[in-house]
């Protein structure tokens, strides 16, 4: 019973962030996008740095201000930290030491357009109070409708506004003043251009060459063999991927990846790649809570996730309080201040809460600003030392061209059947479109470009890079999906009412699918568009709306797919081997894997196992006829038996073919499993591709009690577990690791044998190459000179 209510209560408690949390909901609940201005002034920078000069730069801009900046020593000398080199992608620097700003008037009004709700809504929980005659109703029913916590609700309302107010010293003020200071942000100073090319970037590359010495030690341990027989050359590439499944996805990808570094396995990895939760999970690997450590990350869950992360009062209270305040609203004021059409959103709001839960330490005095940026994660892996994170989001391509001349009806088919998803990648080094083939550095994502080039602000700076809260509610999004998305979510459910729900809707929705599909209820993210102004440089396949756009609209990945493989199957990485952790809800049903299947053969990439996935799976609704409805359960109970003996155990190795197949898409059988019990022929020949070893979350015998398809706390949606909840769900994605390591240490084996053979082969063919070509010049062969100093 007490579990029952808390979890209401936390649903509540959710809900009242549109109504009771209006502090900050308010900000968006409006028709219109909210715009803001791109500056309030600001005279005072703590040291003078250097910018990038750039080719686009006025020379207003690049001198812009400089008599304003007339600081003492003693001031500039304040703050001694040190400014890190521009990386590789800017160009020659010059002096430059102050900004310059937008009107204040303008500001102002910008400014009062965001925050004025702040007011309404302090007033509005002021009234509830007066208005309500305690002596009336008495003490006991006024807790009961309004609980204590709403009391306190115009306090802290008063306090944000007041903080939000762009006044002199105010948390505002003094967020945008940091926002212009290089030695804070020393990206605002470099220049970007936009990188156009399908290969991987420069640092990506010497990433990899690094990377690879550095596994050959470690899989040498792994394999328990000499580390003298691992050369760096025959190292397998292997990626692992956590799916999309909030925060179930975050606490059993961490058992997963913590059981796969247990085993040696992690350290042999060179990508990771995650959708919704499991990009969470890699954010907060690499931060200061977890400092790649997946143990103190489970502890961090048990202390941080118990309570809802809209509850208002634990939100408020990061929100009003430092140093919390600041770390948290840094990236809301720079976007609605320094975007001049920036829109503020849901997921804004989303991102800023999951940051308060996650990024946030126990005790809530221990933040840190590294942790805010994508780009700094670079530190963790610039040696080579761990594995590449791969970030992922989408966005949804509904446009069509047409001349005007077509008719209505033709156009609306052809924005039906044109409807598809863009795939959007992150790493620490660059934020890329394979679609586009091109990107630009990660440090420089949010700022506006044209023509490839930055477009510098009035004050010749550039904004920040867009902090980490606003990635995660991206990258999160999953309430952005389509009205098509969201009737998928309640099927199984309608199917199992009892009432028939399902079957009728199916039929009455059939033929509007094509319309629910282009829907979005919840509006995306959106952060400006890097690929504005390159017409004819970028692929003729580039959809119209990509030139138009000024944004591009991001949400999660999982929209498309689940798990991220699209990434890593990207020319370049040359993956081998793909450790693929999945614990979406609907992994059965859904069959995210063999959804890879097509996107392989519509790219032409050799070594996918066509055909890898689950079974095909029979609808409980098509066996179950009206007149046998009193059978119905003895009905689905033999479909159920049915798929069990046919479904996926917690460990299945495919593995693909580099040969050219002239079969057709439809008549590919499925790719054959790799035995368990056996040595693996198949990895072994020299045609082999890569390797897919899949460990779906199902109920394993070990950890009894625990169902991802029937226990409530392992819903998406969740978003409060206990510390027994969370010892659970790690219970079972360690045994379900377990039940498959053996098999998985033999596939890498088989892999890292087959490259070594194939690399020994090579080098035998050229140095059969040489011999000839010395024999056809009569040169002779063998060591010469042995015992004639004539020779």
């Amino acid at each position: 019973m007490y579990r029952a209510a808390f979890r209401a209560h936390s649903r509540l408690a959710f809900g009242s962030v549109a109504g009771g949390a209006i502090a900050f909901g308010t900000i968006v609940a409006r028709s219109q996008p909210l715009h803001a201005d791109s500056g309030e002034k600001a005279t005072a920078w703590t040291a003078q740095s250097t910018v990038t000069a750039s080719k686009n730069r006025t020379p207003a801009q690049e001198g812009a201000h400089i008599d304003a900046f007339k600081q003492p020593d003693s001031e500039r000398n304040r703050s001694k930290s040190r400014t890190p080199a521009p990386p590789p992608q800017t160009k020659d620097r010059v002096n430059y030491s102050a900004s310059k700003q937008g009107s204040d008037a303008t500001a102002s009004s910008a400014w009062t357009t965001i925050t004025a709700p702040l007011a309404a809504a302090r007033d509005t929980f002021t009234n509830i109070d007066l208005d309500i005659n305690l002596a009336k109703i008495g003490d006991t029913i006024t807790d009961y409708v309004l609980p204590t916590w709403v009391k306190g609700l115009p306090a802290l309302i008063s306090k944000l506004q007041d903080e939000m107010s762009m006044a002199p010293w105010s948390l505002s003020w003094e967020i945008w003043e940091d926002a212009h200071d290089p030695e804070k942000n020393p990206e605002i100073v470099w220049d970007a251009e936009v990188r156009i090319s399908s290969d991987l970037c420069l640092e990506e590359q010497q990433y990899l060459a690094k990377r690879k010495v550095a596994v050959a030690k470690a899989l040498a341990e792994y394999l328990d063999v000499p580390a003298n027989d691992v050369h760096p050359d025959d190292v397998p590439v292997i990626a692992i991927y956590g799916s999309g499944g909030g925060l179930r996805a975050l606490i059993a990808g961490t058992s997963s990846y913590l059981s796969a570094q247990q085993a040696g396995l992690f350290d042999c990895t060179t990508y990771t790649a995650g959708v919704s939760g499991s990009c969470w999970l890699q954010t907060l690997y690499y931060s200061s809570i977890g400092q790649t450590d997946f143990g103190r990350l489970a502890d961090h869950f048990k202390a941080r996730l118990n309570v809802h992360l809209a509850f208002p009062p634990a939100a408020l209270g990061l929100l009003g309080q430092a140093p919390t305040n600041k770390f948290l609203l840094g990236g809301v004021v720079e976007k609605l201040k320094g975007v001049p059409d920036a829109e503020f959103g849901v997921v804004d709001i989303y991102g800023m809460l999951l940051a308060a839960r996650l990024l946030v330490p126990k005790g809530e005095l221990g933040v840190s600003d590294w942790d805010l940026k994508v780009s700094n994660q670079r530190y963790f892996v610039d040696h080579g030392d761990k594995p590449l994170p791969i970030y992922t989001a989408v966005r949804h391509e509904t446009e069509v061209e047409h001349d005007g001349r077509e008719a209505s009806a033709s156009v609306e088919r052809k924005r039906k059947e044109a409807a598809y998803f863009q795939w959007f990648e992150w790493t620490p080094y660059e934020f890329f479109c394979e679609e586009l083939n091109a990107g630009i550095p990660t440090w420089a994502t949010g700022r506006p470009f044209n023509a490839g080039e930055t477009l510098w602000r009035d004050n010749g700076l550039a904004l920040p890079e867009v902090r980490v809260p606003l990635m995660m509610g991206i990258w999160g999004s999953a309430f952005c999906a389509t009205l098509s998305d969201y009737y998928k979510e309640i099927q199984p459910l309608l199917r199992g009412s009892g009432l028939g729900l399902g079957s009728s809707l199916d039929a009455l929705l059939s033929d509007k699918d094509a319309d629910m599909v282009k829907v979005h209820p919840l509006d995306p993210a959106s952060i400006p568009n890097f690929a504005l102004g390159l017409r004819g440089k970028l692929p003729a396949t580039c959809p119209e709306s990509i030139h138009n756009d000024s944004h591009l609209r991001l949400m999660d990945a999982g929209m498309s797919n689940n798990l991220p493989i699209y990434p890593l199957l990207r020319p370049g990485r040359n993956v081998d081997v793909i450790i693929a952790f999945d614990v979406s809800a609907d992994a059965p049903h859904a069959n995210w894997i063999g959804v890879a299947g097509g996107y392989a053969k519509q790219r032409k990439i050799k070594g996918w196992p066509l055909g890898a996935g689950w079974p095909p799976r029979a609808e409980p609704d098509a066996v179950v006829t009206k007149e046998l409805a009193d059978a119905e359960a003895t009905a689905k109970e033999t479909v159920t038996q049915a798929q069990a003996e046919d479904d996926l155990s917690h460990c299945t190795v495919w593995v693909g073919s580099t040969t050219e197949s002239s079969v057709a898409p439809e008549d590919i059988p499925a790719a054959k499993h790799v035995s368990s019990d056996l040595e693996i022929p198949e990895i072994s020949r020299p045609d082999a591709g890569i390797a897919v070893i899949y460990f779906p979350l199902i109920t394993n015998d070990s950890v009894p009690g625990v169902d991802p398809q029937k226990s409530d706390y392992m819903s998406t949606w969740n978003f409060v577990y206990t510390p027994e909840e969370i010892d659970k769900v790690m219970a079972l994605a360690k045994a379900n690791f377990a039940e498959g390591e053996e098999q998985t240490k033999r596939t890498v084996r088989a892999v890292w044998q087959r490259k070594m053979e194939g690399r020994l082969g090579r080098e035998n063919e050229a140095r059969d190459l040489r011999a000839r070509m010395r024999m056809r010049r009569g040169e002779p062969l063998g060591k010469t000179g042995w015992g004639d100093h004539f020779v």
